[in-house]
């Protein structure tokens, strides 16, 4: 977030309803890299969309091998008023005694949300528009960087002069000197913890302190690591990539953290700041591109509710939702942030809906299509086979980047046992998109363990453990390996027995000696080994009455809420695709022994054993 530069006293500020404040006109400005919506009319909406650009521009210059567009879209909401901005702001900061925003950025797993006010007063006039857009840019490292990291490298690029043939980077900020020159700064140990939760992030007096020292140690670090040709910053940050603590990731890339406060100090009071200058003669900004439309007040405040839907105030987002509807029963952006609201609040058939409405009135949202299939997937019967693909492809085919939808896709087919192969095709894009999402991996495994390349699935699972970014996640590996292990010994086994009983079908020797081979191995299967291609049910309930026998048969009953029983059965359990839904098992899952009684999800094909519903193909286990 953005504060604003200079410190000012504290108004309460009196807010509008929310189904008032649309009566701007509200417009429109797209690139291909960015959305702008303000009610500062077009001259300025276009001013603002060309800083991002340009500083885009900065960015992709400065990290040539960096992919700096994020897959979620990002919207800027720019308010030309203090007024305006409050009624979209999160509530935290609407209360007395919290820090005064100039801006604001939130990064979800879907959407790129930057709020400006552009009647702050900054040095730089936008200031905000570059500070916001850094924290997009590091977006991808909120897991592992600290939060006075983070501020403090948006805080130095929020300094930029962006001029028509150069670029001056690190310009010092005035008012972060005087400030720091005046008051006491936080003591390094402190400061390398501080996380969102703490007052040095909210309130006014503390939170200053925090950014302008922030400012100040990144400065300092940035300026004297380039003229010493040191790296401390980059040693820094990769300990922290490696889950290091801070604090000990401090100690070991800048030394006795006391004496470095001392250097940082006298940084501080010396004034021997440099900046550095980058040409951008040949910026390639094409301002005629630009896409300009203006916003009905319908769309405005639709556009508005899903802001606030997003920054958490969903009562206000609802409100503002209902009039929308009201006036347009049809809007699809008020179908997708109900959708959203619903979604949010566990309310799954709800969201389903939203969603699925929005998909019929033709949404060109990536996400309702996203949403509407992962969630009808879970829920049988809420929508047809052909629904969910073809939202999941339409997700694919308006975003290309967004990998959720392609893991989901893979998932659809691999519970299907069907188009396997253009399941792994769409689980490796999934991992190539996010190679760090432990998640995406695991079911790229899974998929593998459907097509029975057990090997193959191991070493897939053995690699995600490499990327696993804390422990939680490398035990939750761990057990998927355990478990694959456990697949493909029981596979083995099942294929051993297999072998033996055709061996002894085509063998001559003596009814004798074939009895005497079968009496160790039980009698055959009491249920048919069934093709997986019939038509396919699901039911949901209590798992009850677990039965193994050898090698690998398995048999139980569901029992539904509705005291329906269906009863089924696999010859081989190693050929069910198993998963988890709401929770992580916690180590080895064993059908025989820990099945019983767990609630489940179960797929199945019709059996010609009259005596049992089927033959199950897929679990899904279930908190």
């Amino acid at each position: 977030m953005c504060r604003r530069a200079l410190i000012a006293s504290l108004v309460a500020a009196a807010l509008c309803r929310p189904a008032l404040c649309a009566t701007e006109q509200w417009t429109e400005i797209r690139s291909a890299h960015f959305t702008v919506l303000t009610d500062a009319g077009e001259k300025q909406g276009r001013h603002i969309l060309d800083q991002f650009e340009r500083m885009r521009w900065v960015f992709q210059t400065l990290y040539p091998k960096a992919s700096i567009d994020p897959p979620e879209p990002i919207i800027v909401i720019a308010a030309k008023s203090e007024k305006v901005f409050e009624t979209m702001e999160p509530a935290d900061y609407l209360a007395k005694g919290q820090m005064k925003l100039g801006g604001y950025y939130m990064h979800t797993q879907d959407k790129n949300y930057i709020l400006l006010r552009l009647d702050a007063e900054y040095e730089h006039p936008f200031a905000a528009v570059y500070h916001e857009y850094t924290h997009v840019q590091f977006a991808g490292a909120a897991e592992w960087m600290p939060i006075w990291l983070n501020e403090g490298l948006a805080e130095f690029m929020q300094n930029t002069d962006i001029h028509d043939k150069d670029v001056v980077l690190g310009e010092p900020s005035r008012d972060d000197i005087l400030y720091l020159r005046q008051n006491t700064l936080i003591p390094l140990d402190v400061l390398f913890k501080i996380d969102a939760t703490s007052p040095y992030y909210h309130e006014e007096q503390k939170g200053s302190v925090f950014y302008a020292e922030s400012w100040a140690l990144t400065h300092f670090l940035m300026v004297s690591d380039r003229e010493r040709h040191l790296h401390r910053i980059d040693d820094y940050m990769n300990l922290l990539r490696q889950h290091v603590d801070p604090v000990t990731a401090g100690e070991q890339a800048f030394g006795d953290l006391k004496k470095f406060q001392m250097q940082l100090d006298s940084y501080i009071h010396n004034g021997d700041y440099k900046q550095f200058v980058l040409s951008s003669a040949a910026a390639p900004i094409d301002e005629s591109a630009y896409k300009v439309r203006s916003l009905t007040a319908v769309e405005a405040d639709a556009a508005k509710a899903d802001v606030l839907a997003y920054v958490g105030r969903s009562d206000d987002a609802r409100a503002l939702l209902e009039n929308v509807l009201k006036e347009d029963p049809n809007n699809v952006q008020a179908h997708e942030t109900m959708g959203f609201l619903e979604y949010r609040a566990q309310h799954r058939e709800e969201a389903q809906r939203w969603y699925g409405e929005a998909v019929k009135l033709d949404s060109q949202d990536f996400l309702a299509h996203f949403y509407f299939a992962a969630l009808s997937m879970s829920d049988p019967g809420a929508a047809t086979d052909q629904e969910i693909e073809d939202s999941l492809q339409a997700a694919i085919r308006l975003n290309s980047r967004f990998a959720p939808a392609y893991d989901r896709l893979a998932a659809f087919y691999a519970m299907r046992r069907e188009n396997l192969d253009e399941a792994r095709r769409m689980s490796v894009w999934a991992v190539q998109l996010d190679p760090g999402n432990v998640v995406y991996r695991m079911n790229a495994a899974s998929v593998l363990i459907v097509m029975e390349k057990y090997s193959d699935a191991i070493a897939v699972l053995q690699a995600a453990a490499k990327v696993a970014k804390n422990p939680g996640e490398v035990e939750m590996v761990q057990t998927r390996i355990d478990q694959a292990k456990q697949i493909q010994s029981a596979r083995a086994r099942a294929a051993a027995y297999e072998s033996e009983q055709n061996t002894q079908t085509a063998s001559t020797s003596t009814v004798e000696q074939v009895n005497q081979k079968v009496a160790p191995i039980d009698v055959a299967p009491k249920h048919p080994t069934m093709p997986v291609t019939g038509p396919k049910h699901t039911v949901t309930g209590v798992i009850r009455g677990v039965v193994c026998s050898y090698p690998a048969v398995l048999e139980f009953r569901v029992e539904t809420s509705a005291g329906k029983t269906v009863a089924l059965y696999n010859n081989n359990f190693a050929k069910i695709d198993l998963s988890a839904w709401g929770f992580t098992p916690k180590g080895t899952m064993n059908p025989c022994q820990d099945f019983e009684g767990m609630k489940a999800q179960v797929q199945y094909v019709d059996s010609s054993d009259k005596t049992v519903a089927g033959q199950v193909l897929a679990i899904e286990l279930r908190k």
